[in-house]
């Protein structure tokens, strides 16, 4: 590893392992080097690794991140991807009041656009948020942290439901749903979405009944009515508080009528009444956009 790359720095860590800014010694081209921890008693790589390597290798897209090279050595296994200096999350931090209008416009499509690649091969993210999105050295949005994806068939077997971080993680999930499709990314676009218009996270549960009681808040609380099934779902109960529904428009009074309308689509309590990512990038919203389609 160190005959093709030159550790310039650390600039991340986590449970995963660490991440270092390095340079290709061939090229002098800057990159990022993710170092994972394999498996304590086995000395393997992990099967979300496994996953996360081999959805990257198959993936081209100018707004997912690219994978460039794997290496293995000792106890370590080193994914080696192009370098983005920021991620949207500390893009948010840097606007206490939200970011600019066209640039929310931007990442929103941009995100989209990356989803949409994603769904119509049949992956499902499933920990969209702020820190998974990188912003690259040319200014566009691009999608990391493929560790919680998977490949889904139709129809969908059951899944486990402990997925998505806890702020941008579906209704359907925090009920038990173990059946789920599509719409678990669409809620977390529609929750970032909302984020980058005021810097602040729209729903901040501190926990699973906290973050249903959050959603409920705002978007009020479901029946069958709105939600036909929802009774059905493991974790629902009957003597959930009844909040009503509270406007979006008045959320955010500054963001067009298109902005909360794309929103509202992308934050229906029903899964499959969800917009879709194709869908959502005809929205209207879109329309008056000034930099080139994915």
């Amino acid at each position: 590893m160190t005959d093709k790359y030159i550790k310039l720095e650390k600039i991340g860590e986590g449970t995963y392992g660490v991440v270092y800014r390095a340079k290709e010694r061939k090229t002098s081209r800057v990159v990022a080097m993710k170092k994972m921890r394999l498996e304590s008693f086995t000395g393997r790589i992990s099967y979300t690794t496994i996953r996360e390597i081999s959805i990257l290798r198959d993936a081209s897209h100018k707004n997912i991140v690219r994978l460039l090279d794997t290496i293995l050595q000792e106890k370590s296994l080193y994914l080696i991807f192009e370098y983005c200096d920021m991620d949207l999350k500390k893009y948010i931090d840097g606007a206490p009041f939200g970011l600019p209008v066209d640039l929310i416009k931007k990442f929103t499509y941009q995100l989209l656009c990356g989803i949409k690649y994603c769904h119509s091969r049949r992956i499902l993210h499933r920990d969209l948020k702020p820190q998974n999105l990188l912003i690259g050295l040319d200014g566009n949005l691009k999608l990391a942290d493929f560790g919680l994806a998977r490949d889904f068939s139709n129809p969908l077997g059951v899944l486990t439901h402990e997925v998505v971080t806890l702020w941008y993680r579906p209704p359907e999930l925090l009920l038990g749903a173990r059946y789920y499709s599509t719409g678990v990314d669409m809620w977390s676009v529609g929750c970032i979405f909302a984020e980058m218009m005021s810097s602040y996270a729209l729903f901040r549960g501190d926990s699973e009944i906290d973050q249903l009681f959050k959603i409920f808040g705002i978007l009020g609380t479901p029946d069958e009515h709105l939600w036909p099934g929802i009774r059905q779902l493991p974790n629902f109960k009957i003597i959930f508080p009844i909040w009503r529904r509270y406007p979006l428009d008045q959320i955010f009074p500054w963001m067009s009528y298109d902005a909360i309308s794309l929103l509202e689509k992308l934050l229906i309590y029903v899964p499959s009444q969800r917009i879709a990512a194709k869908m959502a990038l005809r929205h209207t919203y879109f329309d008056d956009i000034n930099f080139s389609r994915s």
